[in-house]
């Protein structure tokens, strides 16, 4: 007679001092990733984060009427459809900056990964976002004739927020995004994870620097201001540069700080962090495990 099968619970979700050393392990592997292919990670997370923007700018740009007479509802419709494309670079593992800089600071700070590591992702990644999203907004977008026609060519064309407003919605923006990607990777399943990032995304007013009310994602502005441009906005390429993509980027590095640092001091104080020399060796399959002893349950 064979023996009963035992059955062992398996949480839903990691404890928040689990999702704190999955973070470090998160950017030991990304430090152990050859440069070509984090570079063309990042350019299919900006094309995905635009697929997302485009349908929030559809859903917005084409309701003019609504707009007008209650554009507060649009801004939560336009809010709900955005995070399919945060949820698609998640799930398959992509290259995100922003959410790059809540992971490299903690790796950085619990000595798991070098400090050049942090500029070199940053830097790599920010061009491979940066391309997709012009590569997404020209050919997909412009060329296509998608939306060529009004109300949706006027959508994409206003005036510019100041300097200082656009870094302090990069703070409120990227705050949120690092909730979304740290909650995600908290849960095991897939449709946990969607719902988990969907959420706090969903909680931002906007993504689009071009109106008046919302917070400014610096990835999302690299599909979106540029769409602008190429219909003509009155803002030239210097000014996108100076303006927004400057602003946004180091407001959106305070925000994930907000989530990275707090997350160290409550979680990774008492880390054993051993693992520089492996990173640098090339050796990002050391077991880690969380300040309170608990057991980190291996990634697939």
């Amino acid at each position: 007679m064979s023996p009963p099968y035992s059955y062992i619970h398996i949480p839903s979700t990691l404890k928040p001092a689990e999702v704190a050393v999955a973070m470090v392990q998160s950017a030991v592997r990304k430090h152990n990733t050859r440069i070509d292919m984090i570079f063309f990670k990042g350019f299919l997370a900006g094309a995905m984060l635009s697929f997302g923007g485009l349908l929030s700018a559809i859903l917005q740009g084409g309701s003019p009427s609504l707009t007008s007479s209650n554009p507060g509802i649009v801004k939560i419709l336009g809010g709900f459809v955005f995070p399919v494309g945060l949820a698609m670079i998640v799930l398959q593992g992509q290259e995100l900056v922003t959410s790059n800089m809540m992971v490299f600071p903690i790796g950085v700070l619990k000595r798991a990964v070098p400090w050049w590591s942090l500029p070199l992702n940053w830097l790599v990644v920010t061009f491979g976002n940066l391309t997709g999203s012009l590569f997404f907004a020209a050919i997909l977008v412009k060329y296509s004739g998608i939306i060529s026609t009004a109300p949706y060519n006027e959508f994409v064309k206003a005036v510019t927020p100041k300097w200082y407003q656009i870094f302090l919605r990069g703070i409120g923006c990227n705050w949120l995004v690092c909730i979304a990607v740290w909650q995600a990777e908290g849960a095991r399943d897939t449709v946990s994870k969607i719902y988990a990032l969907w959420i706090p995304i969903w909680a931002r007013p906007s993504t689009f620097v071009f109106v008046a009310c919302g917070f400014d994602h610096v990835v999302a502005n690299m599909f979106f201001i540029p769409l602008g441009i190429m219909f003509h906005a009155k803002l030239t390429t210097a000014e996108y540069i100076r303006k927004s993509f400057i602003a946004a980027f180091l407001g959106n590095v305070v925000g994930a700080l907000i989530v990275a640092l707090p997350a160290v001091y409550f979680y990774l104080w008492d880390y054993n962090a051993g693992g520089l020399v492996q990173a640098e060796e090339g050796d990002g399959s050391r077991s880690l495990s969380p300040p309170n002893g608990d057991n980190l349950v291996k990634e697939a």
